[in-house]
């Protein structure tokens, strides 16, 4: 019997990047499975959101390695773009085209960039429109929704290109508290999908919900990396334990 093994769904090594003169992440190595959620968490300019973006090259980073189920990603890799397509990203921002409709934000990728007959990008925007239960809304503009709705659409949008993995750059943090739970409830019914995802996010009830793994970042560097009941109950550094007696 051939026993063929599962290739990681993201894997980081010994990953370092500079601005400048100034070093932001710091000899960063972290493997995630397929179907596994993560999230990170730690202060303001720890370097959480800066290791997402490079998970998808919004950022470049100098040194160390990036694969996605097996395949590097990174600057000097070529047809990137392709790579590109299997890693969606959800920003804080939402960062919707306003002159566009929420389906034809959901459909200009396919459209533009896989050629794909609109009619046919339509069907799959209106399915992923309706997997984040916002599908009525599909005729209106971005500036007509409220933020926990442009963030649903914005999460259906990097729906429609079919990702293996997930990223999620502190995307509730731009929502009014109410609006929060919407959009938390979406990670939710796409954790129990199992979508591998990874999410920068200072939501502790979600990670404590939902996470499998919390990373815990400080000055560039991973700190302390646990399930949820070991990472609340019984952090073992001594910066993991201030951090959560500042935010629980």
């Amino acid at each position: 019997m051939i026993v063929i093994e599962k290739q990681p769904a993201v894997q980081v090594r010994q990953l370092s990047k500079w601005f400048g003169t100034f070093q932001v992440l710091k000899d960063i190595s972290l493997q995630v499975e397929q179907g596994e959620q993560i999230v990170i968490c730690g202060p303001s300019g720890s370097g959480k959101s800066t290791l997402i973006r490079c998970v998808n090259q919004l950022e470049t980073h100098q040194q160390g390695d990036i694969l996605v189920h097996g395949r590097e990603i990174g600057p000097k890799v070529a047809r990137l773009h392709e790579l590109r397509r299997d890693v969606g990203m959800v920003f804080q921002h939402f960062n919707l085209f306003p002159h566009l409709t929420v389906l034809r934000n959901c459909t200009l990728a396919l459209t533009r960039a896989r050629g794909m007959p609109r009619a046919q990008a339509e069907e799959i925007a209106l399915a992923m429109l309706g997997r984040v239960r916002i599908s009525e809304q599909a005729c209106k503009y971005p500036s007509q929704l409220s933020g926990g709705q442009q963030q649903r659409v914005a999460i259906a949008r990097a729906l429609c290109m079919n990702p293996k993995v997930m990223l999620f750059d502190e995307p509730t943090s731009a929502l009014d508290p109410e609006m929060i739970k919407g959009v938390l409830d979406v990670m939710r019914s796409l954790a129990e999908d199992g979508m591998t995802m990874i999410c920068v996010t200072h939501e502790m009830g979600f990670a404590r919900e939902v996470a499998d793994r919390i990373i815990f970042m400080d000055g560039g560097s991973i700190i302390e990396a646990a399930p949820p009941a070991e990472f609340f109950t019984n952090p073992q550094h001594e910066r993991t334990r201030s951090f959560l007696q500042q935010i629980l």
